[in-house]
C-alpha cells in the first residue's frame, strides 16, 4: 500500500471534508408516534417530554381555533 511523503495538513483534510455534509436530522417519532419531533426536546404539537407533560398546549390551540 503507498504511504505518502509528507503528512497532509489539518487544513486540507477539512477542506476536503466541507462537502460530505449529512441530511437534515429532524428527529424521530414523537411518543404518540404521530409527528416527527427533535430529539431531546419537547413536542411543540403535545408539549410533552420523555413522556411527562411539560408545556400546557391547550391555551396555545385554544388561540388558534379562536382565530
Amino acid at each position: 500500500m503507498a504511504h505518502p511523503k509528507r503528512q497532509h495538513s489539518k487544513q486540507r483534510g477539512r477542506k476536503r471534508r466541507t462537502h460530505q455534509k449529512g441530511g437534515v436530522n429532524f428527529g424521530s417519532l414523537s411518543a404518540t408516534g404521530s409527528e416527527m419531533g427533535y430529539n431531546h426536546g419537547v413536542d411543540p404539537i403535545t408539549g410533552m417530554y420523555k413522556g411527562r407533560q411539560v408545556i400546557d398546549v391547550s391555551k396555545k390551540t385554544k388561540k388558534a381555533t379562536e382565530e
